[in-house]
């Protein structure tokens, strides 16, 4: 068994003959925290997509878990960006973490207790049992994506994916999801795509900056910081920015986080 949870060599990839993702190398161990950071049209859709499976690359190699990633998609755990579902429909945060369990159409209205358990063993973990039988639509945007981390995390994955999890989410509720996220990593892998460079400060191992080419370290570079926003003379606004972002990561490595 592999130590290596994701492994990408030379991987490019292109939609109707125009470069979406080139040469791109990526090696992340089991257990790691990483945060693949980049500017919306960068790529970060086509790299999930391509870690679940979905599609295949122009060029290069992706493993998952040691395996090609279709073989490996029962051990993927995937939140995504936005999770359709009508306000309407009576469905209990406990039914919604019950849709993530394998064997789904084996689903039966009263599962077996063995089941039950492992439901709300998963919503234990990220906070939520005490909520198990409220309405899925009565939570705050924050508890919502809790709920869809614990429907990940109840097939017992190994990898855990992330698309834009705090995308709408308010700032008390990111701080709780990344305690969170933090905590479940010394389990298993995880993996947070965003384009907010806050997710990368809290709790991470790995940091991935990613506009068509991917830049992979332990901290941000002045190197990834080029990559998404391109060159700035040190007179632009955005130099400042740049700046007091690469303060919270020095802050981070100093604190020992």
């Amino acid at each position: 068994m592999t130590d290596l949870a994701l492994s990408l060599d030379n991987v490019s990839f292109a939609y109707d003959g125009q470069d979406v993702l080139q040469q791109v190398d990526l090696k992340l161990k089991a257990g790691a925290f990483l945060a693949v950071i980049g500017p919306n049209g960068g790529g970060k859709t086509t790299l999930v997509k391509l870690l679940l499976g979905m599609l295949r690359p122009r060029a290069g190699t992706i493993t998952v878990l040691g395996k090609d990633p279709a073989q490996e998609a029962p051990n993927v755990g995937y939140v995504p960006q936005h999770t359709a579902y009508s306000p309407s429909f009576p469905i209990t945060v406990r039914e919604v973490v019950l849709l993530g369990m394998p064997g789904l159409k084996q689903f039966r209205f009263k599962p077996d207790p063995d089941v039950l358990e492992r439901a709300m063993t998963a919503l234990s973990q990220v906070n939520m049992d005490g909520y198990a039988r409220r309405r899925f639509d009565t939570l705050s945007g924050g508890q919502r994506q809790r709920v869809l981390v614990a429907r990940a995390m109840a097939s017992s994955p190994a990898l855990l994916l992330f698309d834009e999890p705090t995308s709408n989410i308010d700032p008390q509720g990111r701080v709780c999801l990344f305690d969170i996220l933090s905590k479940l990593r010394q389990a298993i892998t995880v993996v947070l795509v965003s384009h907010d460079f806050i997710s990368a400060s809290t709790g991470i191992t790995d940091v991935a900056a990613i506009n068509r080419r991917l830049i992979q370290g332990r901290d941000i570079t002045p190197e990834m910081l080029e990559l998404i926003y391109g060159a700035h003379e040190a007179s632009c606004p955005l130099d400042g920015y740049l700046k007091s972002l690469s303060s919270v990561f020095e802050q981070r490595e100093q604190s020992g986080a």
